[in-house]
This record gives C-alpha cells, structure tokens and sequence, in this order.
C-alpha cells in the first residue's frame, strides 16, 4: 500500500498555506517593524511599568551602544542570567542589536552549571539579577567574564512603585547592597549608551542569534547553535498557523520562562511579529498566576502540563473569572488527555497544544485551531517541516501509519548543530534529518502522537512499553496528582514498571489499590510492580519530570517483583 508523504497538508485549517516564500531578515526585524508600524502599541506590561514598541526598540538600541562601547563585537557571546522581567527583554534585543549572540542561562542553576556554559559558551559579557549576583558572587569573579552587569527588580518598574519596591527590599532584607566597581561590575542602568545602535549587513542564514542550552534532562547540557534565519522562519511559519492570534491585539501572560527556547520564541519573539503585549511574570505561583490574570487580562495563556494541573488544584480557581484568555497553548512536555479534559471544563479556555523541541527552533507540530482535534495527538507538522517515523532499530526504515518508530524532522528551523560538540551533531543530524530522539505514531490523516522519549522506553519480558502511557491511565484515578513511570533494572524481565505517585492533597492512596487500578485498565506486562508515593516530583524548570534522576535512584537489580 502506498501512503502520502504529507498527509497532513489536507488537514491544515483554511488559508494556511503547504509552503511559505520566507522573508531573508535577522530575527531583529521583527522588533523593527512593530516599532515602525505600531509605536504606541503597549509591547511590556509589568505592576505599573508600560512600555511600547517605539520605547523598547530605544532601550534596546541604547543597550546596543552601551555593549558595544564595551568592546562587544559581532558573535561575540552575551550571557543573560535573569528572570521575566523588562529588562531580560531589552537585554535580549540589546545584545542581537549589537550583533551578539545571546546565551540564555537558567537562573535556578548552581554553581556548576553555571561555570558549565560559561566556560563552555565563552560568554564575555553577563548580566544577572542582584540576588542571583549575591549568591553565585564567588565563581562570577573567578570567571573569565570581562564584564558583569547588575539589574534588580525595581529596574523594571515605573515611578513611585520603583522606590515602593527599594523600601520594602530594604526592610525585608532582600535589597542586598552592591559594591560594584564600575568597570568590570556594573549597574544594568548605568549601561545605556546615549544614542541607539542596530548593527547592518547581517547575513540572516550565517549569522548565529542564539546558543540555546538544553534543558538536561537526559545529560550534560548542551549549546543549541540557532541562526537568526531558524529563529525568523519558524516565526514565520508559526504566524501562518496561527494567524487567528494576529487579528487582534493580543496580551500574552508571560509565565513561561524567557531563558527557554519556548519562551522566548512565543512569548518574546512570536508576539513582536504580532506587535502584541507580553506581561512578564517572574516565578510560578499558582495563586499569583490567578491574580496576574485578573492584573493583565491576557488573551494568550502559554503554559505546561504542570502549570495547568497545579492551577487546577486551587481552591480558589473558581473565584477568578478567566473568560478573557482566549487560547491557552500548551508545550514541552505531554499534556495528559484527562487534564486538558478538566481544565477545558473548568475554565471553558480553548488549549492548542503544540510540539517541539530546542534544535528545531523550537516549534514543529500544532493542533489545528479551526479543524479536527484529537485527543492526545500533538497535531500536524509547521509548514515546510517534513516528519517521518522510521524503525527505532536501524534509524532508517520508513514506518506505516499506527507504528511507533523514531520522529525525524526536517525544514528551515532545524539547528546548525551543537556548540563545539562535533560527535554529538553528527549523531543528531543525519542526512538533512534530526533525529527528535521521541518515540512517536503518525495515523493515516498524518496526525502525530507521541508515545514516549527514546531513552525511556522500558523492554520488560521482551516487550516495549511506554511510560506516557502508564500515566495517562492513572491520570484518570481520581486520587492521582502527579505520577511518573519508570523501568527498574529486574534480573529475570530485564526491566520491570516502577510508578511515582503525588497524591492529590487531603487523600491517601495504597500500594494496593494502584496496582488494582492499573491491571484492571492494562495489560499484565504494563501494569507497574512497584509503587512509591512521593509529595512532589523532580523536574526541570519547564516541568518535564526529571526520569533520569528518578532513574538513578534504582541503579541495583530490584527484588524477584510481586504479582
């Protein structure tokens, strides 16, 4: 039987088109045309601050200047230490405007983390939050960083709330005193040049933009080369998607962390096309978000599978009117289908739910807005992204529609390679193809659905199951919260079923009724041997359970499992 290498393309919602002309401009033309074509339209809202595009192309080109009179030459690497905060955007722009590249760094990291993609990405210039500039004090001037920059929170907000925010600091004793020499340490509003500057003359497809780190989660983190080419067309291609997002002036909550490729690209880069706001919020808090809703009122929610499944434990959700937020995406990890189900019913908000990952810029599947939706499928692939299932065994063999196998990925978004990382860019880029490392089934209408990670899969008995899997079924106990599936090693099986379990709070779970549970909606060689009740789970800063981690904690052969 003969089956269509794009099936997909039938199901695109109306006007979105199989292939885009895409524009040859840095990703810094998509600030240039909102400051040109809607000056005035508010570009960052955060507590009392309001600026507009016109004012943060300013900022940025200032910012530009004050790096350049630094010594900061074209692809020079500026690192960017911060949480969602003004400033971490006008630093971004800043730092492409003066033709750097950015190096976006996780706050939350620790010393040797740090100093990892420091060292490793050869970063000259950072800037860094004061309390994170406090802390981590010690390896930052043992560096080889030439400058570090200081901004603190009341940077980014407006008259008399600037000063409000000093006072309680001061008192609270979270407004650490900086002694900053003013040469290699210096404050971030001391380093604005006089007048503006946009560099000319890059070459879009050449030019690196950003050095992306992984997030980990399946080992030592690594630079992620993007241009400002995959950066623009995969906005490019997410506009022609989503133009639905375009027609109105939009507020997109910005919850999801702007040093994650998702982040940036939806909630910095995605709604500069669309000349929208993006309200920054610095840290996760499920009643806080509540609030920031009710502040902002933002049309877009981008967020995770645990944001939406801790927002949705709140008791006071029902206190708060949500009616304003008219598209909630979800990404970076699997969204479990009786969680969309609930927040659905609850909130009455539309979630589109997405595919990507950080090598690919990092979008490239969607469900469609307008069309067919299906349930737990991540939807159809970007214009001008190829995808493709082959045998997890040889990496090469096309599989047919319903049969799991590797997803490969190919289009103008897909990553120049890793940072100084050969060997691994090579593993990864094979043919033209990037290998995702997922483990995922296209059906034959060329909807995807991803079954699991590669390296997750568990072989029990000579048989492959799949965590996500495990999950989903105990995603629909009424007294799981959270819940993460492992394989253990096991002398006989080779690997048997180990469940994490996060109740949900006030209830009590056993052993035994899981097990009941999951044989009774499994098969025998799926259902879990092993349960351990946790309060809460390892994940990374997106909210990707941290396997791994879990993993290493059963590195010996488990007992002869019970039935």
């Amino acid at each position: 039987m003969t089956y269509s290498a794009t099936p997909w393309i039938d199901h695109y919602d109306p006007g979105v088109p199989s292939s885009i002309d895409y524009r040859l401009e840095p990703v810094t033309a998509l600030l240039d045309f909102a400051a040109e074509c809607h000056p005035k339209r508010t570009a960052v809202l955060f507590r009392n601050l309001r600026m507009d595009y016109a004012t943060l192309r300013h900022k940025a080109g200032r910012f530009a200047r004050g790096l350049r009179d630094m010594g900061i030459q074209p692809g020079d690497r500026v690192a960017i230490m911060l949480p969602n905060l003004p400033q971490t955007i006008v630093a971004y722009w800043g730092a492409l405007y003066a033709g750097a590249v950015a190096v976006f760094v996780n706050p939350l990291y620790m010393d040797t983390e740090l100093t990892h993609i420091l060292q490793d990405s050869g970063a000259r210039v950072l800037i860094v939050l004061d309390l994170l500039w406090e802390r981590h004090r010690p390896i930052l001037e043992a560096s080889a960083l030439e400058r570090i920059i200081v901004t603190r929170i009341s940077d980014g907000l407006a008259f008399p709330m600037d000063w409000l925010y000093r006072l309680s600091a001061w008192r609270q004793g979270k407004f650490p005193r900086l002694e900053l020499d003013g040469k290699r340490t210096l404050p971030f509003v001391g380093c604005f040049g006089s007048e503006p500057y946009h560099i000319e003359g890059v070459d879009p497809v050449e030019t690196t933009a950003l050095l992306q780190y992984t997030g980990g989660t399946t080992g030592i983190s690594k630079g992620v080369v993007l241009t400002h080419h995959n950066l623009s067309c995969n906005i490019q291609q997410a506009k022609a998607l989503l133009s639905v997002m375009a027609k109105e002036t939009e507020v997109f909550l910005g919850l999801l962390p702007f040093f994650h490729i998702y982040g940036l690209q939806l909630l910095v880069n995605f709604a500069t096309a669309n000349a929208a706001a993006v309200a920054p919020v610095p840290r996760f808090d499920p009643l806080e978000t509540l609030k920031a809703i009710a502040r902002y009122r933002p049309t877009v929610f981008p967020g995770t599978p645990s944001v939406y499944m801790a927002l949705l434990q709140q008791k006071a959700l029902p206190d708060f009117d949500l009616t304003c937020v008219h598209y909630c995406v979800s990404g970076s990890a699997p969204l479990p289908v009786e969680v969309l189900r609930r927040f659905k019913e609850i909130t009455r908000a539309e979630i589109v739910e997405g595919f990507g990952l950080t090598e690919a810029s990092p979008f490239t599947h969607v469900t469609p807005l307008q069309g067919r939706r299906k349930p737990g499928s991540i939807g159809l692939p970007f214009p001008d992204t190829q995808a493709r299932i082959v045998d997890l065994a040889d990496g090469v063999t096309p599989m047919p529609p319903g049969s799991p196998g590797e997803l490969l990925i190919r289009g103008p978004q897909v990553m120049r390679g890793y940072w100084n990382r050969p060997g691994d860019t090579e593993e990864t880029l094979r043919g033209g193809w990037l290998y995702t490392g997922d483990i995922a089934v296209m059906d034959e209408e060329g909807y995807f659905f991803i079954v699991d990670r590669k390296k997750d899969m568990i072989i029990s008995g000579g048989f492959n199951v799949y965590p996500r899997e495990i999950e989903e079924v105990l995603h629909t106990h009424p007294g799981v919260q959270e819940v993460a599936a492992i394989g253990v090693p096991h002398r006989s099986r080779g690997e048997v079923v180990k469940v994490y379990i996060v109740p949900k709070p006030g209830l009590t779970l056993t052993r035994e009724e899981v097990m009941a549970f999951c044989k009774a909606h499994l098969a025998a060689y799926k259902a879990p041997r092993f349960v351990e009740f946790r309060t809460e789970l390892p994940k990374t800063f997106v909210g990707k359970v941290l396997r791994r981690t879990l993993r290493a904690e059963n590195p010996q052969h488990a007992p002869e499992a019970r039935a």
